[in-house]
C-alpha cells in the first residue's frame, strides 16, 4: 500500500498551524545582535538576530514600527518581542517583531509598560482630565535641569517669540537618585506660585536617562497639577509616562516652548489686521450714516414751512405765467376773430351799401320801404344817402315783373 503523499503547501501550512497553536511561540522576547539590517522603502524592516549559537530570521512591519523607540542598526544588543511563525512560500519561520528595545532596557522597559497599563486602566490618560493650554501666558514655569540644552532651547524660543513672557525655572534633578522626588516637588511648587502653564522636561537619551519621567509620583503629580502641564521629554522617538499623564505632549523642549508662548510679533500681526478692519469698518459706518442723514435733511428740507411757501411761489410764478400766456392767446384769438366779423359785417353794413350807390328808404312812420305794394300816390318818403337824407313825394309807382311793367298812378 502507498504512503499518503503531501504538497510543500500542506506541508508548510501543518507547520504554520504547530507554531500558531503554540503560546509560548505566539508571545515571545528574544535577545541577540542585529545583523542584516535593512529599512525597506515599504516601511518594514527585515534583520536577523544572531548570537554564538545560530541565527533567526526577523521582520517588524511598517505597522508595529511605533514598537521601535531607536534607529536600529547592525551590532545593537537588542530584545526582541513578538511571535514566531512560518512564512509559507519560503517554507522558513521567522520572528514577527512587535516591540524592540536595546539589551539591558529589558526590564525597565517591562516595568515602564507594566506602569502604563495600570495608569492608563485608572483614567490617568483620558482625555477628559486635560486642560486646555491657554493661549496667551504671562509666567511659564519651567522643571528641568539648570543647564543643558533644554533650558537655552525653551530660552531661546520664548525670548524669540515673545520677550515680554516671564520664565520661572525650577532647578531640578532629571536624571539619576532623588530626580523624582525633585520633579515632583518642582511641580508641586510652580503649582502653587500660581504661573500659566508649566513645562515638564528634559533632553533625549537612553531609557534609563529617562526613567524618572517614568516614575508612578511623577505621573501622579502631573495628574494632580492644578496647572496646565506640557511634557517635553527626550526626542521626538521617545515617549514616557509623563508624556501620556500631561495636558499636552511636546516632541521636544523647544517645541514645547513654541507651544506655550504665542508668537507676539503674530499677536501683533493680528491685532494690525482687526484694528485696520476695525477702522475700515468704522468708516464705513460713518460713511453710510453720514449719507442717511444727508437724506434724512433733504426730507426734512423738503417737508419744511419755508421750502412749502417757496415751492407754492414757484408754483403760483408758474400759474401766472401760463395764465397771462393763455390770456394773451385768448385775446389774439379773439382778435382774430373780431377781424373776421369785421369783415363779414362790412359786407353787411348799410353805409357800404350807400356807397356803392345804393339807398335806404323809409315811409313818414319810419318804417322801411323795400316794395311799391308799402306805398301809394301821394306819400312822403325819407330816402338816407351817404352824406344826407332826400324827402320827397311819390308821384306814381311802377311796378316790374316778369318783365312787365305796371304803370300805377
Amino acid at each position: 500500500m502507498n504512503p499518503r503523499i503531501y504538497s510543500v503547501g500542506q506541508v508548510n501550512t501543518y507547520i504554520k498551524n504547530m507554531f500558531s497553536q503554540d503560546f509560548m511561540l505566539n508571545r515571545i522576547s528574544i535577545k541577540g545582535e542585529v545583523s542584516n539590517c535593512k529599512y525597506h522603502t515599504s516601511g518594514h524592516i527585515y534583520f536577523s538576530l544572531k548570537d554564538e549559537t545560530g541565527t533567526l530570521s526577523c521582520v517588524m512591519f511598517a505597522g508595529q514600527r511605533k514598537g521601535l523607540g531607536f534607529a536600529m542598526k547592525n551590532g545593537d544588543k537588542v530584545v526582541a518581542e513578538g511571535s514566531v511563525s512560518v512564512y509559507e512560500r519560503d517554507g522558513k519561520y521567522q520572528l514577527y517583531a512587535r516591540s524592540i528595545t536595546l539589551e539591558g532596557a529589558g526590564l525597565l522597559y517591562e516595568r515602564y509598560l507594566a506602569l502604563k497599563k495600570e495608569l492608563e486602566e485608572m483614567g490617568m490618560f483620558s482625555q477628559e482630565y486635560k486642560q486646555p493650554i491657554p493661549a496667551y501666558v504671562k509666567k511659564v514655569g519651567i522643571v528641568t535641569a539648570p543647564t543643558g540644552a533644554a533650558i537655552q532651547d525653551i530660552r531661546n524660543i520664548a525670548g524669540r517669540r515673545n520677550p515680554y513672557v516671564q520664565l520661572i525655572l525650577y532647578p531640578a534633578l532629571v536624571q539619576g537618585e532623588g530626580a523624582k522626588e525633585s520633579i515632583v516637588k518642582g511641580i508641586e511648587t510652580l503649582d502653587a506660585w500660581g504661573v500659566d502653564v508649566i513645562i515638564v522636561g528634559r533632553g533625549g537619551g537612553s531609557i534609563e536617562d529617562l526613567w524618572a519621567f517614568n516614575e508612578e509620583e511623577v505621573a501622579r503629580a502631573i495628574f494632580h497639577c492644578q496647572t496646565p502641564i506640557i511634557s517635553a521629554v527626550g526626542h521626538e522617538t521617545d515617549t514616557t509616562i509623563a508624556d501620556f499623564v500631561a495636558d499636552l505632549r511636546a516632541p521636544t523642549p523647544s517645541a514645547a516652548a513654541e507651544l506655550a508662548v504665542a508668537d507676539v510679533r503674530q499677536l501683533l500681526e493680528t491685532l494690525r489686521a482687526y484694528r485696520q478692519k476695525l477702522t475700515f469698518g468704522m468708516e464705513n459706518q460713518i460713511y453710510s450714516l453720514r449719507q442717511r442723514m444727508k437724506q434724512y435733511e433733504m426730507k426734512l428740507e423738503y417737508g419744511s414751512p419755508a421750502y412749502q411757501i417757496q415751492e407754492k411761489r414757484i408754483r403760483l410764478l408758474d400759474l401766472e405765467e401760463r395764465l397771462g400766456s393763455a390770456m394773451e392767446n385768448q385775446i389774439f384769438r379773439a382778435r382774430q376773430n373780431l377781424n373776421i366779423y369785421i369783415e363779414r359785417m362790412k359786407g353787411l353794413s348799410p353805409l357800404d351799401k350807400l356807397n356803392q350807390g345804393f339807398s335806404y328808404v323809409e315811409n313818414e312812420a319810419g318804417h322801411s320801404v323795400t316794395c311799391i305794394g308799402q306805398v301809394k300816390p301821394g306819400d312822403t318818403l325819407n330816402i338816407q344817402v351817404t352824406d344826407g337824407r332826400i324827402l320827397t313825394k311819390v308821384t306814381e309807382t311802377i311796378e316790374e315783373e316778369r318783365g312787365i311793367t305796371h304803370d300805377r298812378r
